[in-house]
């Protein structure tokens, strides 16, 4: 078996766990996130309580695209920048459409007054492959009174047509880092880096760098290739799927309240490989073995991981992936089972045959006339190996099998599944740019080109993002460290508040005393001018990791009394 390689994290010695930024300070009054389009021709919904000494809902249940909330003839407007809009900002739009109608040749038509602002027509957004229209930066609002707009949006030919009224807050009140942030550059021997000022990026860019040229040198000596052609790498001040994307270019989430619990430089090595195996070539290259190789090549996915005792646990928990589904569905697999499963299923080819051969074998896969993946494995397998995907699979589930019980091993690959499940939903229902399906991510150079910082700055910050978003990083300190009685009560503590939010519970974070002390906490907090990165609590005491208009962390210590949680 390939020994593990050790991943050398750069976090600061303040951090708590392995998140590393937040756009900086939220102040008291930041809005909640409610959604920044009203229907105007439907109920509103049922109001939510405000907030009070006592840990309150502000935040907004949000309307999820799924075929059991969505009317057939209903349609739903997510705007961008997400967490609140400003007079000034260039606005974008995704008209989501039921994902049961059939919009070929229609378009949508948004109007502001007789204006007309843009229009477009449907297509597929995402790894999801979500049907949405999608108009960027169409809305220019510089200019305009803060305040409520009315916008109309007609489906045509054939309708329906509605108003939404929309929220500008005045450019004023705009939180740091925004008012003066800009994206700027810097190079290193293998990349070129992109970041916006006044972010976590700027202030440990030495250190990033440093990791990126350590891990671009390893993964060349691991998979070839060389620096002909410069990586690209951009640092998003905000959490976007599970922290990492690579295309043309890498994108890597890097803030201090990272609650998507990833390491830099495992992400950073995963997405390099991903781009330096794009360059040997490969007709195909299947997702399964694509996103195998990465894992296996970064020795695990979120972090250093023994990976066929971890997948032979997924066996004896019953999560096991039969490998044909999976090859023809990688991605709406569950993410952690088909990645572990992806990765022990290299490592195993490759303890078997030899690297070579399953080089060999890897980059000869070409396209089957079905068009499913299985196919194309199945044809190159027997090729290569003279063995049919149903074999090679009944070979690697016995070497799984005959692997000896670890009940900690098993614990632990429980709860990673359970956490990021966990995030998964908190993203759809309170940070939904950020859902790895639907995330999002334009270009950095369509970002540069239109001057866009906002869509990668702002995020949902309201104290309830705050206080869930500290309880999932602080899970995921304790999952990584072994503490897993722990980490399980911080991922029961978020279930239990998105549970009571979907039954419009109207005190939600009084489902579970953990979650009631991090809301009671970030509010404190936030009334003395800090926004919390990170939170620890035990019984009476509260540690925390703040800052207030900048980037640099400093700790304070909250204890519980009579009247709420007050400065140690």
């Amino acid at each position: 078996m390939k020994s593990l390689r050790r991943t050398t994290l750069i976090l600061l010695p303040l951090l708590i766990a392995c998140g590393v930024f937040s756009p900086g300070g939220v102040p008291v009054s930041t809005p909640s996130p409610v959604p920044s389009a009203v229907r105007t021709d439907t109920p509103p919904a049922p109001p939510t309580a405000t907030a009070s000494p006592e840990p309150s809902a502000t935040l907004a249940l949000p309307e999820i695209a799924t075929p059991q909330q969505v009317p057939s003839d209903d349609f739903h407007i997510r705007l961008h920048p997400d967490g609140g809009l400003f007079v000034g900002d260039q606005v974008s739009m995704e008209v989501i459409a039921p994902p049961d109608l059939d919009l070929e040749g229609r378009e949508v038509v948004v109007r502001q007054g007789q204006a007309e602002i843009s229009r477009s027509g449907f297509g597929r957004f995402g790894i999801g492959g979500r049907s949405q229209a999608t108009l960027r930066w169409v809305w220019d609002t510089q200019g305009l009174q803060p305040g409520a707009h009315t916008l109309s949006f007609s489906i045509v030919p054939e309708g329906p047509s509605w108003t939404e009224t929309v929220t500008l807050q005045p450019e004023s009140a705009l939180p740091f880092p925004e008012p003066q942030a800009a994206w700027s550059t810097a190079e290193s021997d293998c990349c070129v880096y992109y970041y916006v000022t006044g972010t976590a990026a700027e202030r440990d860019l030495d250190t990033l760098m440093e990791t990126a040229d350590r891990e671009a040198e390893e993964a060349v000596a691991e998979i070839g290739g060389d620096f002909d052609e410069v990586i690209t790498i951009v640092f998003l001040p905000r959490v976007l799927g599970h922290g990492g994307f690579a295309g043309g270019e890498i994108y890597i989430s890097y803030l201090d309240r990272n609650y998507a619990g990833n390491a830099p430089a495992q992400v950073l090595h995963h997405e390099l490989i991903h781009i330096l195996d794009g360059r040997q070539g490969g007709e195909l290259r299947p997702t399964l073995f694509a996103e195998g190789l990465a894992v296996y090549l970064s020795d695990g996915h979120f972090k250093p991981e023994p990976l066929l005792p971890r997948a032979a646990e997924v066996l004896d928990l019953n999560w096991y992936l039969p490998l044909a589904p999976l090859a023809d569905d990688f991605y709406p697999s569950q993410h952690e089972i088909s990645y572990l499963q992806a990765g022990a299923l290299i490592e195993y080819m490759i303890d078997t045959w030899g690297r070579e051969a399953f080089e060999s074998f890897y980059r000869g896969i070409q396209e089957h006339p079905s068009g499913q993946h299985s196919a194309a494995i199945n044809q190159a397998l027997l090729s290569h190996f003279d063995l049919t995907l149903e074999e090679l699979e009944e070979q690697f589930l016995a070497v799984l099998e005959a692997h000896p019980d670890d009940p900690e091993l098993r614990e632990d690959v429980r709860l990673t599944v359970r956490f990021y499940d966990t995030v998964r939903r908190y993203q759809q229902m309170f940070d939904t740019s950020a859902y790895f399906l639907t995330a999002w991510l334009p270009g950095i150079d369509d970002l540069i080109e239109n001057g866009i910082v906002a869509d990668t700055v702002r995020h949902p910050s309201a104290p309830e993002n705050i206080a869930l978003e500290t309880i999932l990083v602080s899970a995921d300190a304790d999952l990584r460290s072994g503490h897993y009685a722990r980490a399980a009560i911080g991922v029961e503590a978020v279930n239990a508040v998105l549970d009571a939010y979907t039954a419009r519970d109207a005190q939600p974070f009084y489902a579970h005393p953990l979650a009631a002390d991090h809301l009671a906490i970030t509010m404190a907090a936030l009334e003395m001018g800090y926004t919390p990165q990170q939170i620890r609590v035990t019984e009476d005491r509260a540690v925390l990791r703040v800052n207030e208009q900048g980037v640099d962390l400093v700790e304070l210590e909250l204890g519980r009394g009579f009247t709420g949680w007050d400065l140690q």
